[in-house]
């Protein structure tokens, strides 16, 4: 389904990004379905298992966030074997260790975020996608004992969508306009 929205604008190329968690189902649809499209890993999922690990290894917390940091600011320079280099050497072959440095390796083609930056791509985390479908969709949808079409369900988005730009003033001078009239 969602094939079919995207190939409503046309042939995107490398115009299309899509930023998504580590889910591999995801990844493997992405390079299946748009190959020339930009796939990031969603930097503060990639954060966060970072935190997960290093709050297994440190029990000085304040050295856990220098360390921490450090390699997230390694992380936004594309440098991930940098970071999967520290990783090995504090966490001297323990399992979460392990399952980290798994987690970047599999997805280090699309954690080139420096780069991203210089396409353009400003965007790395998902979170304002993730809020705005909250905010927009999900608060007015998924309300009890609502049903709807698919085409109601676009319209009423097409309306959420206006109220939330506070565009109404453009609706209400398309209602004015006598279409008869301007064809």
């Amino acid at each position: 389904m969602m094939d079919n929205l995207i190939d409503k604008y046309g042939n995107l190329g490398n115009r299309l990004v899509f930023v998504s968690d580590g889910a591999t189902w995801i990844k493997n649809w992405i390079e299946d379905a748009f190959p020339k499209a930009v796939s990031i890993l969603d930097y503060y999922h990639a954060c966060e298992h970072l935190h997960g690990f290093s709050s297994n290894i440190f029990t000085d917390k304040a050295k856990e966030k220098i360390w921490t940091d450090k390699q997230k600011e390694w992380l936004l320079k594309g440098e991930i074997k940098t970071v999967i280099s520290n990783i090995k050497r504090i966490g001297k072959n323990s399992e979460c260790a392990n399952q980290l440095i798994s987690y970047y390796s599999k997805n280090k083609n699309r954690m080139k975020y420096q780069e991203y930056a210089k396409i353009g791509c400003g965007i790395i985390g998902s979170g304002a996608i993730e809020s705005a479908h909250r905010t927009l969709v999900q608060k007015r949808m998924k309300l009890s004992g609502q049903r709807w079409s698919w085409q109601g369900a676009q319209h009423m988005l097409n309306l959420r969508v206006v109220r939330k730009n506070n565009d109404w003033n453009k609706i209400i001078k398309l209602t004015k306009t006598n279409f008869k009239a301007a064809a």
